[in-house]
């Protein structure tokens, strides 16, 4: 598109609103990863230092839905310029909440909790705005694990990928064996709910989801 005769032309694209800059308040290299899978590159990655112990009585979903706004919050204390992305991942059986690990025998005896039954997965994410402001969603899964044996058990716990992981196991890897149902977002399981991530990114102006290309 031009001006008038004899004027400069216009240029169009400084009408398009420029996209905030995204950081993810996260260092966990899986939700960097599923992030990519959708084309989204965070601009930056830092970590917080939160107390992740839960509360009397806190149940695993509030539990997995405060973490993450606690995230949020404390990542956006380095700036009031940018969307902070932060999540939690919070592994249930009732009322239970089964954490990251601290040792091969804590993970082992989360792995016979697990075994043969039901558990839930917690993902909670938050989106904090330059404005101060926050939305958040907290997105649940349902999965049954295969009843394990001993060596099945003891095999995994070898392998060392229980580590860092909340339930002792991370789905995207050899434990997507020991699953025999999962009702609701693999994403979220894996650390990031994709479709509610997009969401609240493309609500804050971010945008997440595949547009068809502007027509000159």
């Amino acid at each position: 598109m031009t001006s008038a005769k004899g004027a400069s032309p216009i240029a169009t694209n400084k009408l398009l609103p420029e996209k905030p800059r995204l950081v993810l308040a996260s260092q966990s290299p899986r939700r960097k990863e599923l992030l990519a899978t959708i084309g989204i590159v965070p601009d930056d990655i830092i970590a917080t230092d939160i107390d992740e112990t839960p509360k009397t009585d806190e149940t695993p979903r509030l539990l997995a839905k405060r973490l993450a706004q606690e995230k949020a919050f404390a990542a956006a204390k380095a700036g009031k310029d940018a969307l902070y992305l932060a999540a939690d991942t919070v592994v249930g059986v009732g009322r239970r909440i089964l954490g990251k690990p601290q040792s091969a025998d804590d993970a082992c005896a989360m792995l016979g909790l697990l075994s043969g039954r039901a558990h839930r997965v917690y993902s909670g994410i938050a989106l904090h705005k330059p404005d101060g402001t926050m939305t958040h969603r907290l997105v649940e899964a349902r999965i049954k694990f295969k009843r394990l044996t001993t060596p099945e058990i003891e095999g995994y716990i070898h392998t060392r990928e229980w580590e860092g992981k909340a339930g002792a196991y991370g789905i995207q890897g050899l434990a997507g064996v020991f699953v025999l149902s999962l009702s609701g977002s693999y994403s979220a399981v894996v650390g990031l709910p994709l479709y509610e991530t997009a969401a609240l990114l493309q609500g804050a102006g971010y945008p997440a989801f595949p547009t068809s290309p502007a027509k000159p």
